[in-house]
């Protein structure tokens, strides 16, 4: 089992058990923990409203939470590849270092690592504009690809040198992306052809290469891109939000369950914030008994728990889970 949430929602769970911090609350829960490595950034000071690409940010209060919200992207008005050469300096390898990675790790060992990792077409989205980046997609491929490169030259190097400082110790390496909404993809399967598989190969092969599982996020119906998906050798797909159009999950245990580990399958648009104990627990189980099927699947929820979520669904969740856990299905 595995635990993602926000922050406001943690500090309730940890409130809600009586525990000193999420450490002793989720030892609790028996809940496996991840630890998470990168670089340090160490290049040129970016403006607290900014990130590294220039992207202005808004912090933006919801009943759920606080979010980073993008407001304003900086390749947006931008016509040509030329111009964008011209006029754009983009983030350098080199603005991070690697050098305190071995100490990231030292005393947790025996906790599966992740490291590295892309979502290219999802920071193209936030520098280009949203709406603009899916038009890129059908009248100005060249930039998309251009960008799209850079983007990936960037991940690339900087997830060589993660591995670089602890050789075979990643066991994780992030491949994401948001291709889906309730209803379906928000490319076509040939877009993600052209565009998404062969630049995000490169990162699936390198983290092979290094003794690393490839692990695929990609919120939303998605399920006419698998197929291709698959192909590319990720390990893992997260979050199977089942309850999108086409993710059913016996159809995706059944075509994909021989290639893939999955990862979440807990609801948290409906279940887990607007359900009961028992809705909670009658989901794990499904789960269990659907995705789990033979093994391959780790049960954790669709996305981050909101602040608005009931932590005792949240506790049934992992007590379920445990309980039920041990079971052969």
């Amino acid at each position: 089992m595995e635990h993602w949430a926000t922050a406001e929602a943690n500090d309730r769970l940890v409130e809600h058990m009586g525990c000193r911090d999420l450490d002793e609350a989720l030892e609790i829960l028996h809940v496996d923990r991840t630890i998470s490595v990168g670089g340090k950034y160490v290049g040129p000071k970016i403006p607290e409203d900014e990130d590294i690409f220039g992207c202005r940010i808004r912090e933006i209060e919801y009943s759920t939470g606080v979010y980073r919200e993008f407001v304003t992207s900086p390749l947006a008005h931008y016509g040509s590849v030329r111009e964008i050469e011209k006029n754009y300096d983009w983030p350098d390898p080199d603005w991070w270092d690697y050098s305190e990675i071995p100490g990231q790790v030292r005393g947790n060992e025996e906790a599966p690592i992740k490291g590295g990792g892309c979502a290219i077409l999802m920071y193209y989205q936030r520098i280009r504009g949203m709406w603009q980046s899916y038009v890129d997609l059908v009248r100005n491929p060249e930039i998309a690809h251009y960008c799209l490169d850079r983007l990936l030259d960037l991940a690339y190097e900087g997830t060589r040198r993660i591995y670089e400082q602890i050789p075979g110790q990643v066991m994780i390496t992030f491949v994401a992306e948001d291709l889906g909404t309730q209803n379906g993809p928000l490319i076509s399967p040939a877009q993600n052809r052209e565009f998404v598989i062969p630049k995000i190969q490169k990162i699936i092969d390198l983290s092979h290469d290094n003794g690393a599982y490839s692990f695929h996020h990609d919120d939303g119906g998605i399920r006419e891109l698998l197929p291709d998906l698959v192909k590319t050798g990720i390990d893992a797909l997260n979050p199977v939000q089942w309850r999108c159009s086409g993710m059913e999950r016996e159809g995706l245990k059944r075509d994909f369950g021989e290639h893939l580990v999955f990862h979440g399958g807990m609801d948290n648009q409906q279940t887990l914030p607007f359900g009961t104990v028992e809705d909670v627990q009658r989901e794990v189980v499904d789960n269990l008994r659907i995705l789990g099927r033979g093994g391959g699947f780790i049960l954790a929820p669709c996305h981050n728990i909101q602040a608005n979520t009931p932590m005792e669904n949240v506790v049934a969740m992992y007590e379920k889970g445990y309980e039920e856990g041990s079971r052969i299905y």
